[in-house]
């Protein structure tokens, strides 16, 4: 299916024409019928050229001008109407400008009542304001609805039209602004609205935003061209009959999304493009939705970078397009979304760094400027934002769902070694920071710490791949105590003898930290390597032996033989039996 909204000034024929397409009567209530304009937004559909083609009819009316905005906001393409027999009026420039604003470059503008005037004034000045906007080019038909004239030639510009729109993903994340919300005896709610990419399908649970994330809902019926479907695909005019909490809040600001798919926008900074002095409080038009901002320039004297704050949270996403209008002085100003969550300017000058950095910032999604400016980002956000996370740029790095860019893993690895370095020099007994401690002191995820880090061992990180250094006093006691042992390996010194090296608990752990030492237990320590030299001498015992054997052959005492015993145990090179004998494990 194809969607196309009408636009134009109030009794210029839209509903008619409309009517004239489609054989079908788009203005739905009767007291649109009896006052003969549009208040809400209509529906018709036909067939144009094999295409399925669904009208949205909306209001010209000036009091209207937020419905007929609601109409618009989601669809990609325009019929524009204007009549033969009236000047150019009020409100076809200012749906022109709307259209403009929103960026809609798919369009044909018919020149209604040809049988009442000479149409080729109007259709000269429509062609001329027509090529000032993103619609330049767009055919201008002259058409009589009462007579006929001119729908054969409207309708082959429309199919030629429809067939040239760029093809959504139907796999693409549900975004469903509702322009109208009715209860059906029966049924319940039934909300409609322009899908613009995706698919909905019975059955399916959907986010609903009234203001911001609420419960779910789930639909359970599915109608689009007037008949029930089992799923619907975008571009595409459905009705969705839901079931749910929360449903009496549902109006014309509400959005159907995805769960968990959409990022809740409070605060956005944008590109705007328009002319005229923007006010502080304009009223901002998004999908079907509308409400007032506060705007906040940015820096430069344009003023086209832009921070608005918003009551409400929105589903924004990069490059979205919106509308701002200023209610008095009827202007519109054209809005892309560069950030939908941006970081906060809360020192002196940061609006002007901020507009410098928006500066180079295209509105496509774009994964290497996103990391540029961000550093770190979760891979999640960008997803909900509509950045793809894939492929990495160069240099890149991906821990555990966060990206970090290029630039931000260089300096982080750099942060990493001068607070490592640091540590160690204000301790140099307890080598190395845990990488927990490490990621809580920079304000990164562990995982990244990790990835960055130039050494992490045994869940710490370290500078250096060699055993780090140890202080002189400590490197001489072990010295000493490797004198000790030279001669019987197994003869652990006393605790006194220890005490006289210098050799306290602190300063042990830091040597068997550093791989100088075997700690067995506490006062219980050997030289590095002793406890493979213990192995080759139980291997040469009748198997399996006993720990009377054991300590006699390493000729040492209980004290020692069995904390080594159970450290053999542990490390796999002897085997514990269930009567308390030993045997070296063959590897």
């Amino acid at each position: 299916m194809h969607v196309v909204a009408t636009a134009g000034h109030v009794d210029h024929g839209k509903s008619t024409l409309v009517h004239a397409l489609t054989g079908m009567e788009p203005d739905r209530l009767a007291e649109e019928r009896s006052r003969g304009l549009s208040i809400q937004l209509g529906y018709a559909w036909t067939d144009l050229g094999g295409e399925d083609v669904a009208f949205v009819d909306v209001p010209g009316h000036e009091r209207f001008v937020t419905t007929m905005l609601a109409g618009i906001g989601p669809v990609p393409a325009a019929l524009l109407v204007v009549a033969a027999d009236d000047p150019w009026m009020p409100q076809a420039a200012e749906h022109l400008a709307a259209l403009d604003a929103l960026g809609v470059a798919h369009g044909v503008v018919a020149v209604t009542r040809a049988d009442l005037a000479d149409p080729a004034p109007m259709v000269e000045r429509a062609r001329a304001e027509v090529d000032r906007t993103t619609l330049a080019g767009a055919p201008v038909v002259p058409v009589s609805a009462r007579t006929g004239s001119g729908l054969d030639e409207l309708r082959g510009h429309l199919a030629t039209l429809v067939r040239a729109l760029p093809a959504p993903d139907p796999a693409a994340d549900v975004r469903l602004w509702v322009d109208r919300r009715f209860t059906i005896t029966g049924a319940g709610t039934v909300v409609t609205g322009t899908l613009p990419a995706g698919t909905v399908r019975r059955g399916d649970v959907l986010e609903l935003w009234p203001d911001g994330p609420s419960g779910p809902v789930r639909v359970r019926g599915v109608q689009s061209l007037g008949a029930g479907v089992d799923a619907a695909a975008g571009v595409a005019r459905v009705a969705l009959n839901l079931s749910g909490d929360g449903l009496d809040r549902i109006d014309r600001d509400s959005v159907l999304v995805t769960p968990g798919a959409f990022h809740p926008s409070t605060v956005v900074d944008v590109r705007v493009a328009g002319e005229g002095r923007m006010p502080e409080r304009p009223v901002l038009h998004v999908g079907a939705a509308s409400f007032a901002v506060r705007s906040r320039p940015l820096a430069g004297d344009d003023g086209a970078l832009v921070r608005l704050s918003l009551p409400r949270a929105v589903p924004f996403r990069v490059g979205d397009r919106a509308l701002l209008r200023d209610p008095g002085s009827r202007r519109v100003w054209g809005v892309r979304v560069l950030d939908p969550e941006p970081p906060p300017l809360d020192r002196r000058g940061a609006a002007a760094a901020r507009a410098r950095v928006l500066g180079e910032v295209s509105p496509a999604p774009d994964l290497t400027g996103e990391l540029e400016r961000r550093g770190l980002v979760a891979v999640g956000l960008l997803d909900r934002l509509g950045v793809p996370t894939a492929p990495l740029p160069a240099g890149a790095v991906e821990a555990d769902g966060t990206l970090v860019s290029a630039a931000r893993a260089a300096a982080l690895a750099r942060e990493v070694v001068e607070l490592v370095g640091r540590h160690d020099t204000a301790h140099p007994l307890d080598r190395g920071v845990p990488v927990p401690a490490v990621a809580e002191r920079l304000g990164v995820p562990a995982a990244v710490v990790a990835a960055v880090a130039p050494l992490v061992a045994g869940g710490r990180v370290v500078t250096g791949a060699a055993a780090p250094g140890l202080p002189a006093e400590l490197e001489r006691a072990l010295a000493d105590l490797a004198a000790d042992l030279a001669e019987d390996p197994f003869a652990a010194p006393p605790a006194d003898r220890l005490a006289a090296l210098g050799l306290d608990a602190r300063r042990t752990a830091a040597a068997a930290k550093a791989g100088r030492l075997l700690r067995l237990a506490p006062n219980v320590v050997l030289l590095p390597g002793a406890d493979a030299a213990a192995v080759e001498r139980l291997r040469e015992l009748p198997q399996p032996f006993t720990t009377s054997e054991a300590r006699q052959r390493l000729g040492t005492s209980r004290r020692v033989v069995l904390p080594l015993l159970e450290h053999l145990d542990r490390t796999g090179r002897t085997r514990r039996l269930p009567d308390d004998r030993r045997e070296v494990v063959d590897r």
